[in-house]
């Protein structure tokens, strides 16, 4: 079975990981984050990858970035590996 982390980022943020610009993404420590991505035991989850959207329609721009890893570090620190593939990306999202 496929494990996908699911993110929703700004279009800022969306289009630095598009250009390959931006290789962390962060969170703060909370919660609702340490649940998603660590497991009972305090070791990360372990995805396939990470679909970040900008946006909650859906025919939001969308793409598929390897996931390779988490670390904490003050805040969590979700380490981007290549753009695999992208979705209902348009020339409003300037490369």
């Amino acid at each position: 079975m496929t494990k996908v982390l699911h993110l929703t980022l700004i279009r800022r943020w969306f289009i630095e990981i598009l250009k390959g610009a931006k290789t962390v993404e962060y969170r703060e420590i909370k919660p609702y984050w340490t649940k998603r991505l660590f497991n009972d035991d305090a070791t990360p989850k372990e995805y396939d990858y990470i679909l970040f959207r900008n946006g909650y329609s859906k025919n939001s721009p969308q793409m598929k970035v390897e996931f390779l890893g988490v670390k904490e570090k003050g805040r969590y620190e979700i380490i981007l590996g290549k753009v695999l593939e992208s979705y209902n990306i348009t020339s409003s999202l300037t490369l």
